[in-house]
């Protein structure tokens, strides 16, 4: 823009206008709208940031981990099996200890929810006993002692108990299942399990465990 200067050296003489550069302010609006692109583009640039990070940890420092479960020992607390003639039947009863080792490997707790461990007959539930809720430590290891016990009551239909029995010995298997959750950098929950199953050979007469074998399977 321009503006005009008018000038007068007498009356008879003309008027001289000499045009005078002005310069042009920016508008508050224009001054406004700056601020406003370089506010947002740094707010995503920091969120940006922020996501990188927690991507960048949870890949590597506190990447989860499936928790291990083992079986430690398996020990018969009492036995008694009784075969009567007449009326032919057997009745057996069971209890057993059984100690467990549960380890997170994680760098973060893992809460697991309340589960069970159970007794099995070829394949059918004779026992079951609850495990309750809790909490392991990062990198801890928890020890829980578990008592089952078969119920007789469901074996008494199974023929296959008579001969297992008559014969002197009784498979059993015994599986236990711990769910739980891994919250990392307290924004999401990763869901965990572990599973273990342990095949038993138990001597009747003799009153203890003469085979063990056990399997575990763990997954996120």
């Amino acid at each position: 823009m321009y503006s005009k200067q008018k000038t007068r050296t007498g009356a008879d003489q003309t008027q001289t206008i000499n045009a005078i550069p002005v310069s042009e302010q920016p508008s508050g609006n224009s001054k406004r709208r700056k601020c406003i692109i370089i506010s947002t583009t740094l707010i995503i640039l920091l969120l940006l940031t922020i996501a990188l990070i927690i991507l960048i940890l949870s890949l590597t420092l506190f990447k989860s981990k499936k928790p291990i479960t083992t079986v430690n020992s398996v020990v018969i607390k009492d036995i008694n099996a009784t075969i009567n003639l007449i009326p032919f039947k057997v009745s057996i009863n069971i209890t057993l200890d059984i100690t467990l080792f549960v380890k997170n490997p994680n760098k973060i707790g893992v809460t697991y929810r309340n589960s069970s461990a159970a007794i099995r007959f070829k394949g059918h539930e004779i026992g079951k006993v609850p495990i309750p809720g809790g909490k392991i430590g990062a990198g801890d290891t928890k020890e829980m002692k578990l008592t089952l016990t078969v119920f007789a009551d469901r074996l008494v239909l199974d023929v296959d108990v008579y001969r297992d029995v008559i014969g002197g010995y009784f498979p059993v298997t015994t599986y236990t299942r711990i769910s739980g959750k891994i919250r990392v950098l307290n924004l999401f929950n990763i869901n965990v399990s572990s599973v273990s199953t342990c095949d038993l050979r138990i001597d009747v007469l003799n009153k203890k465990v003469v085979d063990q074998k056990c399997h575990y399977k763990n997954r996120l």
